[in-house]
């Protein structure tokens, strides 16, 4: 029988360790670590979140590798058309794990109403395009439907929305310069079927989502012929590989350049959010564990009697340290467990009801997304549990201090 557990389940269980004079200390490290473990749970949960949403609009918006003409086009307007003659297209068979491939093209136009205009990115796709994304951010109306005719219905942000007075099954013009600047602009009049808001400000106010086949007679090209190609993979922590391998498959005159090279500021600033997370975890553990200690050594020396009578009764130093440590271990899994309670329910409650928000000029986002995985909680209830441990090894050193014969004293 472990006598040491024995023994640590009665100190627990007397009702003078729950009247001690340790208690308030022990009720102060058990509320310590309980703290820790939920600002843990929502530094990584907010922080993991924030990342993902970020890379999911980015990647929404424009793929997760383009390919497109190898030239010094550096902006958002395609310019020289690619051929959808391609082996990798419509199925990108020599590279696993691809999810999608579709053709795309963008051209800049203003939108013109009768009190006001705005300059815009009219974006071609078709109907292979992939709209989950934008299924996810549909406020109001339908997905267009480009399966059949040239059609003029288009699905336009909230941004541009609000901003041009343009409602739900508005038709509005929409101008495009020619290239000869002498000429009258291309003239499209188009239907809001749909209203989209992905929060990402940057993207709304400029992105209206289109039929391909407008921008392929205004540049007069064939429909053989677009401005290139979005690549959807299965797994983002693999764009890096992917977007070697698929640079590889495409021919020389190709370009292929996954969003992390196009968008290289946003990614190292969201980079940034794993040191945030780190620095904080180290802080929590660290508080948790120097409360734990204050706490194990005030039951030692609270405790110094029953330490005395144990080792005159030939007990070793080893398992009395054995006996605290258990009882120091319950304290940590009474915090743990209270701690991811607290901590699952605000972070539940958050994901359900998005009651903190955020300003999505600086973060991209209109509320503080939130990401749960049993797996990292698991291990960080594990890695917590451990550390502590292993932090309290040292101060329980103390209890060989301890001589039998002065401390035994009856009163």
């Amino acid at each position: 029988m472990n006598y040491e557990l024995f023994i640590a389940k009665r100190i627990i269980a007397a009702k003078q360790h729950k009247s001690s004079i340790s208690s308030p200390i022990i009720k102060i490290a058990i509320i310590a670590i309980s703290l820790g473990i939920v600002i843990m749970m929502i530094a990584i949960a907010t922080g993991i979140g924030l990342q993902q949403k970020i890379r999911e609009k980015l990647s929404g918006f424009n793929g997760h590798i383009q390919i497109t003409n190898f030239d010094n086009n550096y902006s958002e307007i395609t310019l020289e058309p690619v051929s959808k003659n391609q082996e990798f297209y419509p199925e990108f068979k020599s590279v696993e794990n691809i999810d999608n491939v579709q053709v795309f093209a963008t051209k800049a136009g203003i939108i013109r109403t009768e009190t006001d205009f705005e300059g815009i990115i009219f974006k071609g796709v078709s109907e292979d395009y992939n709209w989950d994304f934008f299924k996810e951010y549909l406020v109001q109306g339908e997905l267009p439907n480009f399966s059949e005719d040239v059609s003029t219905d288009v699905l336009i942000s909230q941004e541009i929305s609000n901003r041009l007075q343009i409602n739900l099954g508005d038709s509005f013009n929409v101008f495009f310069v020619k290239e000869d600047p002498s000429k009258a602009p291309w003239l499209r009049v188009v239907k809001a079927v749909g209203i989209y808001n992905t929060g990402f400000q940057d993207f709304d106010e400029n992105f209206v989502i289109a039929d391909i086949r407008h921008i392929q007679k205004m540049n007069r090209w064939s429909v053989q012929e677009v401005g290139g190609f979005e690549v959807l993979i299965s797994n983002f922590d693999e764009i890096e590989l992917k977007s070697s391998e698929v640079y590889t498959e495409t021919g020389s005159t190709l370009n292929a350049q996954s969003v992390i090279e196009k968008y290289p500021a946003i990614f190292e600033w969201i980079n940034l959010f794993d040191n945030n997370i780190y620095l904080i975890i180290a802080i929590m553990v660290l508080v948790a564990g120097i409360n734990m200690i204050t706490a194990l050594l005030v039951l030692i020396l609270e405790r110094t009697q029953m330490i005395g009578i144990l080792k005159a009764m030939g007990a070793s130093n080893v398992s009395i340290r054995k006996v605290f440590l258990y009882n120091a271990g319950y304290l940590i899994i009474r915090g743990l467990f209270w701690g991811n309670l607290i901590g699952l329910l605000v972070l539940l409650i958050q994901k359900y009801t998005g009651i903190i928000t955020l300003d999505p000029e600086t973060y991209y986002v209109t509320n503080v997304p939130v990401y749960l995985n049993f797996n990292y909680i698991i291990l960080l209830n594990i890695g917590t549990l451990v550390l502590c441990l292993v932090m309290l090894i040292l101060p329980s050193i103390v209890i060989s201090k301890i001589n039998p014969v002065k401390s035994i004293k009856f009163e």
